[in-house]
Formats: C-alpha cells, sequence, structure tokens
C-alpha cells in the first residue's frame, strides 16, 4: 500500500472517528491524535491557539460546548503525502448542538499532519464557517 493510501485510511478512520467523538462531547479522541511536539497550532474558526497549553484549554472547552452530534461528513478536497508530512483541505458537515442549542454548518477546513513514532499526528489545523 502506498503512503498516500495508508495516510488517507488514517484520515478515513482514526481521523472522523476523533471529530465525530469531539462533536459528541469527546476530546479525548481528538487529543490523542494531535502531536505531542512543538509546534502545534490551530486557526480556528471560534478560537485561535498556538502550544499545547493552549491546544488543551481549547479542547476542553469544546468538549464542553458541544453534545448530540447528528451527522459529522469531512468532504475530502486535496490532499498529499511527502515523506514525513501531510495535508488535507476540505469541507466538514457538521449537525451538532452547541450549548444544547441544535446547530447545522460547514466548516472549511485545511490541516497538516506529521508522521511520528510511526503514526500520523495534526500538527496544524485552519477551519472557518463556510458562509452562504
Amino acid at each position: 500500500m502506498a503512503d498516500s493510501d495508508v495516510f488517507l485510511a488514517w484520515v478515513r478512520s482514526s481521523l472522523y472517528e476523533a471529530e465525530l467523538a469531539l462533536h459528541n462531547g469527546d476530546a479525548g479522541p481528538r487529543r490523542a491524535i494531535w502531536s505531542l511536539n512543538e509546534p502545534v497550532s490551530i486557526l480556528g474558526a471560534w478560537r485561535n491557539v498556538f502550544g499545547q497549553r493552549e491546544l488543551d484549554v481549547l479542547f476542553t472547552n469544546l468538549e464542553a460546548q458541544f453534545s448530540n452530534c447528528t451527522s459529522y461528513r469531512f468532504e475530502l478536497l486535496a490532499s498529499d503525502v511527502q515523506g514525513s508530512i501531510a495535508y488535507t483541505a476540505g469541507l466538514e458537515h457538521i449537525s451538532t448542538s452547541v450549548d444544547g442549542e441544535p446547530r447545522s454548518y460547514v466548516l472549511r477546513a485545511t490541516q497538516i499532519y506529521r508522521h511520528e513514532d510511526g503514526e500520523w499526528r495534526v500538527a496544524h489545523r485552519h477551519a472557518d464557517t463556510v458562509t452562504q
């Protein structure tokens, strides 16, 4: 199996499952796939963070805000793997509750990954809301 096939299988399984869990109020799987090495960063739809400490605070806050995800779909638009670095760009179609209120929205998301200790890890995320 080519490197890109292994990476995309991981995106469709571990990454997908982590994002679904987050939108159901469980940030544990998302924490598990993020790099433990610096630098890590998020330029997010709701908040920007830099470094492990800020990342942990954000995941804790998101975990408290999200619940009852009824739908999460990642529409992959582009990806590439070059050695130990990879990226994805796509649209996240989400229906979940935010602070107890049902919401549906689409995020335009680009992520950068590093291959560390035999596993893919997220190192950077940029996401913003797609508006009509």
